[in-house]
Parts: C-alpha cells; structure tokens; sequence
C-alpha cells in the first residue's frame, strides 16, 4: 500500500525535506532504489551512492542533506527511523486466534481467545499464554509457565516450567529457556547435579535468536531486562542478570553468575567467564576473552586479528620464549649490579 511522504513524516516525528505529496509503496537499497522506494543512508562512507540513489525518499542524519538528490526524512538517528518506517510498510501478519490440528493444551492452562497455538504444539498445566500471542509448530510452554500479551515463538521454541516472559517477546527456532544449568558440584566419586530450583524472568520486548539458550536459575532466577536482543547461538548461563537494551551478538558464552549492565553492546564470539560484572554501558568486541569484571562505560577487546600462518606460528614461538628471555634478562640486571633497572628519578 502505498503511502505519502508528508503521513511518514507526521507518523514518525520525522522533518521532510520535499514534497510531501510522493509516495512510497517499497524499501531498497540505496544503490539499487528506484522510483517509489524508500532507503536510507546512516554513514558517510556511502555518500557516492547517496549522491547517484533513484530512490523517491532516504532516510538521512541532517548533515548529509547537502549530498541528496531527491526527498528527505531528516532524523538524529536514520537507521532507527528506517527500521520503524520498514516494519510499517511490512507489518507481520495479525494472529489468528485458535489452535490448528494437533496441538495439545492442558485442561489447566490459561490460553487467550485472541492467542494462536500452532500444529503438534504442546501447552503444559497451569500456564498462561497471554493476549495474540502466536505459538509456533512444534513449540513447547511447560507447566507453569506464562507469556505476556503480543509474544512471538517460532517453530521448535521450548519455554520450560516456571518461566515468566513479559509483554511483545519474539523468540526464535529452537530457542531454549529455563533449561538447568551447568552445575555440577566435585565429590570424590565424581559429579553430583546441583538442583535447579529457580527459573528464568524474561522483561517486555526482548528478543531471542535461533538456538539461543539461558538457562534457569540455581535458588535464584535468571533475570532478562527489559528490551534486551540476543542474537543466534548465544548460551546464558545460570543466576545471570542482563539489564535492560543490552545487545549481544552471535556465539557468545556467559557463564554462570555473571552480571551485565544497561545498554552494554557484546561482540560475537566473546566468552565471558563467571562471578564477575560488566558494568553499563560497556562495548565488548568480538572474540574477546573476558576474565575480570569490567567497569563502565568503557570499550574493551582481547584476542589476535587474523594473520598469515607463518606469521602466527613466528609469533607464537617467540611467545614461548618470553619466560626464558626474562631471566635471562633478571640475571644479566643481577649481574652488572641492578644498573638496567628502572629507577623513579
């Protein structure tokens, strides 16, 4: 359906920059956009494409008008606003309230007249699923569980027993919450399980990606805040807290205990070891190891960038040969009498 520039301005509290009597009825990309479209441009580097775009509108920061050849939505925050602007021209589908062949819900649950459980899904005794919520193919709420109005599984989503998940949630494929964690407690004889009593408590709009697991708590719950975005393939250890608008990227392994603040951005591939705080604000980039807590706001990386075979092997011998080379250097420093150490003059 197509729709005016002058509406998306007023919709969105966007300033226009050219008639308002165009419209839109498509997104693309701002190289290929033509006539009729809408994209964006959120970074300086792609000014040329800017520069040469067919689109009928761009999204853009004010600094770069001056390099637009065609209408403007003016926004402090471009992508922002084009990604508000995109999921209104492509809403997701209303949900279909009822429950198609083959699901299976317990006479105890609680299940809204406006909500949808898909095929072979299974809702447990005494859970709650909340206003238009759809319940993917195959999807399991565990007893006791219970989901907020407006939330999202997708196929193969397991929501175990006790969970509680806010309000407008999406999980992913083959998500996983509140399955035990990792504890095991060292006894002569072995491992014996440490019990998982306490569940998992998901806030509003938090989004979990495919495969992503967090597991539910020892005595204490695991605790998800308010709008936090776990990517693909992230494991969430037990008794973790995640405060609210944290983002964290794929492959990511937090182990147990560990507390991560507001508004923290978490590379892929980092592993966090556990017991320790990150604080708020705190960026984490990719394959960083994570050992000691960090305070914040702060930006923090480890690892080495990918180099040539041959350089790395070079690298890594000199690496093992650091503890020889320094006492080699403490006997060389005892010997002509401390004369090469540092002094505080």
């Amino acid at each position: 359906m197509a729709i005016t520039l002058g509406e998306l301005a007023v919709r969105y509290g966007l300033e226009l920059s050219g008639d308002p009597g165009l419209t839109v009825q498509a997104v693309a990309p701002l190289a290929s956009a033509t006539p009729g479209t809408l994209t964006f441009c959120s970074d300086a580097k792609y000014r040329r494409q800017l520069a040469a775009t067919r689109a009928t509108v761009v999204v853009l920061a004010r600094e770069m008008l001056p390099d637009c050849p065609v209408a403007a939505l003016i926004s402090p925050h471009p992508y922002a606003a084009y990604a508000r602007i995109a999921a209104g021209i492509y809403p997701e589908a209303a949900v279909t309230a009822g429950a198609a062949p083959g699901a299976s819900i317990a006479a105890s649950a609680r299940v809204a007249a406006s909500a949808w459980i898909g095929p072979n899904a299974a809702i447990g005794a005494g859970a709650v699923i909340g206003e238009r919520c759809f319940v993917g193919p195959s999807s399991v709420i565990e007893e006791g569980a219970r989901l907020g109005d407006d939330c999202r599984l997708q196929a193969s989503v397991t929501i175990c027993h006790g969970v509680t998940i806010g309000r407008r949630c999406v999980f992913k494929p083959g998500a996983v919450i509140g399955s035990d964690g990792f504890g095991f407690a060292p006894a002569p004889d072995g491992f014996v399980k440490v019990p998982h009593l306490g569940a998992v408590r998901i806030g509003d709009d938090v989004e979990v990606g495919a495969n992503t697991t967090i597991d539910r708590g020892t005595i204490e719950d695991t605790v998800i805040e308010d709008g936090v975005k776990l990517d693909n393939l992230v494991q969430v250890g037990h008794n973790c807290r995640i405060g609210a608008h944290t983002v964290i990227a794929g492959c990511v392994g937090i182990s147990g205990s560990t507390i991560i603040g507001r508004r923290c951005m978490i590379g892929g591939a980092v592993g966090i070891v556990g017991h320790l705080e990150i604080g708020d604000e705190v960026v984490v980039t990719g394959y960083s190891m994570v050992t000691r807590s960090l305070p914040g706001p702060g930006t923090y990386s480890s690892g080495i960038p990918a180099i040539q075979t041959m350089d790395w092997r070079r690298t890594v011998a000199r690496l093992r040969r650091l503890d020889a080379l320094e006492r080699r250097l403490a006997q060389l420093e005892l010997g002509a009498g401390g004369a090469g150490q540092e002094t505080d003059e």
